[in-house]
């Protein structure tokens, strides 16, 4: 995991996104029950994890950042919590991996933008749920006003910040984003834009369903 770059995560505090994700990510929530089982890929330092805890979840993160990885077994597994956090990439293997049955939720905020192989991604998390399970996934929002937008303002370069070790090496808007999540198995669809203005939106949540 040596030559995987780190992100920053330097505390248990929330990224500034969770704050404008938040209201998007609980309205795509399906009802669940008390001690549902949940898969959070790229958990950084855990804070997803930890507000599912809070609602009785049982949680397994993943990702490859050793730092976040410390972060959140240092704030969220004690003594006691239902919460088991892993320093691994995401895998078509991975419950097979860690030794895990399937999920009833899989969650990935902000992580299908950083990869290069996004379709390993949607299809990991595909065979991480159980039939009828739900993923929840967020990335930065691309459409054409948004796009006209930071053309007219000569703002590109600084959208897409080339000199950011580790940073965003794919952009989604919402068909091909949705395209991969129905290429990978998943139906029933669902979008929400986050932050800003509509249409403007800083993040896009979709939510996608494993057939039951």
């Amino acid at each position: 995991m040596s030559d995987v770059p780190e992100f920053g995560f330097e505390t248990e505090a929330p990224r500034h996104t969770a704050a404008y994700l938040r209201p998007a990510v609980m309205e795509l929530l399906p009802p669940l029950p008390q001690g549902a089982r949940l898969l959070d890929i790229g958990c950084g330092n855990g804070y997803w994890a930890g507000q599912f805890l809070t609602k009785g979840f049982t949680v397994v993160g993943i990702d490859p950042s050793a730092q976040g990885i410390a972060i959140a077994r240092r704030v969220y597994a004690k003594a006691g919590a239902a919460a088991r956090f892993e320093e691994r990439l995401v895998t078509q293997t991975l419950l097979t991996d860690i030794g895990e049955r399937p999920f009833d939720l899989v969650i990935s905020t902000e992580v299908v933008e950083h990869l290069y192989d996004p379709r390993t991604w949607a299809r990991a998390a595909f065979a991480a749920l159980k039939p009828g399970g739900r993923l929840i996934c967020s990335t930065p929002y691309h459409g054409y006003l948004k796009n006209l937008a930071l053309s007219v303002a000569g703002k590109w370069d600084w959208h897409l910040k080339p000199l950011w070790d580790g940073g965003h090496i794919k952009f989604w808007s919402r068909d091909t984003l949705t395209q991969l999540l129905a290429e990978a198995g998943f139906v029933n669809i669902q979008f929400k834009g986050a932050g800003r203005a509509p249409y403007m939106w800083m993040s896009m949540v979709l939510s996608g369903d494993r057939p039951a």
